[in-house]
């Protein structure tokens, strides 16, 4: 089975008829359960629902897994993508003091990061700074809570190039602000769960006219990685209702110093010239200031 192109609960229920009984047990838990089943061991599942533990491997073999810890990591997935907010209020209870909280959730934007560092594939990440500095233009697409980081992104990615399109919820339709692309341009696809269908729906169309598209999102098997050539990950584990973008800001940071090593001459020219700008129109404050 292609893990990249996997729905768990569709796999699952397309195999039903072909399960044991007890297997077909364990079938029906999850499919009814799944944000109860991604945490619970082998054991935990197999004493839920009745069988053996051994069942429960054979399970997630029967579904061309490799073994248990395999499912698991599908059903994580899958209650990224697939739980509504009202459901990860409910999982947040163990989030109630203050200070909890706090380590709970820097602790888990440290992890983030460190397995952000250790999944990217370099050889992509220097392909990805390639392209954006060879594209005659540069369209990001970020919506919803991406829209933060496509933002980000583009203020910067802006300061240094002068071939950068936002594509933002507007007057204009996002497909009239995305019509004119050409095979010389690249498309910044950023897609972090829960993923807004307008970006796969952007994506897609100019998949279509056969334009390059660079997917950051969280995870190969999710809808941007699908449409992209070239795909960058950053984990953004929940905590709680609230998705962690640390690990993604992080990333985009990365891109921008290294897109800016790439125009280093035109930067300094650039930079120089808007010193001279924000100091005449008080932009910032400071003594310095005009």
């Amino acid at each position: 089975m292609d893990e990249n192109k996997r729905d768990l609960i569709n796999e699952i229920q397309k195999r039903f008829s072909e399960l044991s009984k007890s297997q077909k047990l364990i079938a029906q838990y999850i499919i009814e359960n799944y944000d109860k089943a991604a945490f619970m061991t082998a054991s935990k599942l197999a004493g839920k629902v009745g069988v053996s533990e051994s069942t429960v491997v054979r399970f997630a073999n029967a579904l061309g897994l490799d073994g248990y810890p395999q499912l698991q990591r599908g059903l994580e997935e899958v209650i990224r993508t697939k739980l509504t907010t009202v459901q990860r209020v409910e999982m947040a209870g163990e989030y109630s003091d203050g200070g909890l909280v706090l380590k709970k959730v820097l602790g888990a934007d440290i992890d983030n990061i460190r397995v952000t560092l250790e999944n990217i594939d370099y050889e992509t990440f220097q392909q990805v700074i390639n392209k954006i500095c060879e594209a005659e233009k540069i369209y990001i697409v970020g919506l919803r809570s991406s829209m933060a980081i496509a933002d980000y992104f583009g203020f910067y990615l802006n300061l240094i190039l002068d071939n950068v399109k936002i594509v933002h919820h507007g007057i204009s339709n996002i497909f009239e602000q995305v019509f004119r692309v050409s095979k010389t341009d690249i498309v910044i696809g950023i897609g972090f769960p829960r993923y807004s269908m307008q970006t796969v729906d952007a994506l897609s169309y100019v998949k279509e006219q056969g334009v390059t598209i660079v997917g950051i999102t969280d995870s190969l098997l999710s809808p941007i990685a699908n449409l992209a050539d070239y795909t960058l990950t950053a984990k953004s584990n929940m905590a709680s209702f609230v998705d962690s973008l640390v690990a993604p800001l992080s990333l985009i940071n990365a891109l921008i110093v290294a897109i800016g090593m790439c125009e280093k001459e035109k930067i300094t020219e650039h930079f120089n010239t808007l010193e001279g700008i924000w100091k005449k129109y008080n932009v910032y404050q400071g003594r310095n200031q005009g």
